[in-house]
């Protein structure tokens, strides 16, 4: 393991330097194996345990430099923009005006599997379609004359399903319901946008998409197969204006069918609050493929091309593997570390360093 041991000066942020580090311990482990053992199992867990050992030892002492590092460094915010995040606007988050508190992020699987918000910045106007890999799922998606609901549209989806499925978990009767009241400063805070009276309008033009996309889809949620052609809402209904300048306060918002058989059945997965701060559309669906298909798993890999057929990208494969490449560099998407290969697959590695080792141990 004399190749991979270095030594590592200064702060240590553990996630990026553990995640190469491990990466790397995996290929040579791998190597090693291979070339000594030729298949003999019980030499190969005796030499895996021989070269793991110094890595955990590596990751303990790393931890313990970063927790004392920790205790003697000035205290730092890490609220201002960087790489493909923006800032934190809201750092000390006011939930007085939410009707749950501390709920965890959720997305729903069906959306999360299907290409179904477009990534373009501008109106999209086309009729975009969609089949699974196996033929089992389609989704064909019409917008109206405003454009399709964007990936950014899609976060007043994710706030909604956070709420109703805390509501659930609390065994609420009112999180039964397909309609959910919410206050919009709460949302915008929530979302980690501004509350000026620019943001208020933002979120009028994604309720207006929202509800004029339409779906047609073979996707089962909760156990059901629906095919109808529907909107992403059913309804939006301003229940309180401000007096002074017209500001929604509060809206009712019906969900789909579709989505709310999601929800209901817990079709749906936890997300990081920090896929809110990212800058890119296409950065955003990356992190959902990642936190969907990776899971808990240790990494996933996938060739760039169905990668592309995944997000949803018009862009040539020249495009998308630029646009690819630029998001590896930010190394911004939450919980997971991005690398396109050579032989154009794309590897999404956990950060979390102790996971990484347990998945290279258990794999080699």
């Amino acid at each position: 393991m004399g190749g991979i041991k270095k030594k590592i000066d200064g702060p240590v942020q553990l996630g990026d330097a553990l995640t190469e580090s491990l990466v790397r311990l995996g290929q040579t482990v791998r190597a090693r194996n291979s070339a000594k053992l030729g298949g003999g199992n019980t030499g190969q867990a005796e030499l895996l345990l021989g070269d793991a050992a110094p890595i955990e030892d590596q990751v303990n002492a790393l931890k313990d430099r970063q927790r004392a590092g920790t205790r003697t460094a000035t205290p730092t915010t890490d609220n201002q923009a960087k790489g493909g995040l923006v800032r934190i606007r809201h750092p000390n988050r006011d939930f007085f005006l939410a009707d749950l508190f501390d709920y965890a992020l959720k997305d729903d699987g069906a959306s999360m599997e299907a290409p179904i918000f477009t990534l373009a910045t501008k109106p999209d106007l086309s009729i975009w379609e969609w089949k699974s890999r196996d033929g089992n799922k389609s989704v064909r998606v019409m917008p109206s004359v405003l454009g399709r609901a964007t990936q950014h549209d899609k976060d007043v989806l994710i706030y909604l399903v956070s709420q109703m499925t805390e509501g659930l978990n609390r065994g609420r009767d009112d999180a039964k319901n397909r309609t959910v009241r919410f206050t919009v400063y709460d949302y915008l805070v929530t979302t980690n946008r501004g509350v000026g009276g620019d943001d208020y309008r933002r979120l009028q033009e994604s309720f207006d998409r929202l509800a004029g996309t339409r779906i047609k889809t073979d996707i089962r949620t909760g156990g059901q197969r629906v095919t109808d052609n529907f909107g992403i809402l059913e309804r939006v209904r301003i229940v309180e204006k401000s007096l002074g300048d017209e500001r929604m306060i509060a809206v009712d918002v019906t969900l789909s069918e579709w989505l709310y058989n999601a929800v209901q059945a817990y079709e749906i997965l936890s997300i990081h609050p920090d896929y809110f701060r990212l800058r890119k559309p296409m950065a955003r669906r990356l992190y959902e493929l990642a936190r969907k298909h990776c899971g808990h798993q240790a990494q996933w890999k996938i060739g760039l091309k169905l990668l592309q057929a995944k997000t949803g990208s018009k862009s040539n494969l020249k495009e998308f593997r630029r646009a690819v490449r630029a998001i590896e560099a930010d190394n911004s998407l939450p919980e997971y570390r991005l690398v396109l290969n050579d032989n154009d697959t794309v590897t999404f590695h956990t950060r979390d360093a102790k996971k990484l080792l347990a998945g290279i141990v258990g794999r080699s």
